[in-house]
């Protein structure tokens, strides 16, 4: 089995502790933002990480390993 850690920065995410990835950039206007351009992963107890693209679409493939392919009809034997 693969690793189910992914890095996001610096950080090794779990990837059980993800909950949505946001298909969309951050961009709220304020001035002093640093997330602008960045995609959001929600993580449980109200938490985020800050992902670059790649980063975010690394995301989004190891979670489509880890959970098995849902544009293919669920987990592996079909079974959910």
């Amino acid at each position: 089995m693969e690793s189910p850690l992914c890095l996001v920065d610096d950080k090794h995410l779990p990837l059980y502790r993800i909950l949505w990835v946001s298909d969309t950039p951050h961009f709220c206007g304020e001035e002093d933002c640093m997330c602008e351009g960045r995609y959001e992963v929600r993580l449980e107890a109200d938490e985020s990480l800050w992902a670059n693209r790649d980063e975010r679409d690394m995301l989004i493939a190891a979670l489509n390993r880890w959970c098995g392919d849902v544009e293919s009809g669920g987990l592996e034997g079909g079974e959910l």
